[in-house]
């Protein structure tokens, strides 16, 4: 998988979710603005973001981020 399409699958979860940027970020415990850097590959996402990402969705960093 492109790297990119780690962040699109992320974009489509947290709308498939009804989830705001804002809303996210305060589930996260992050910035509005950091979040939406991550999601639009602005910032750089750190292996402990992306379990904290993961974790709330109930997934594994991984079936976010990365496939085969």
């Amino acid at each position: 998988m492109e790297k990119n399409k780690g962040y699109e699958k992320l974009k489509k979860l947290r709308k498939a979710n009804k989830l705001s940027y804002k809303m996210m970020a305060e589930k996260l415990n992050m910035s509005t603005s950091y979040y939406w850097q991550i999601e639009n590959k602005q910032k750089n996402l750190y292996y402990h973001t992306a379990v904290k990402i993961a974790e709330y969705f109930g997934l594994k960093p991984d079936n976010i981020f990365y496939e085969k």
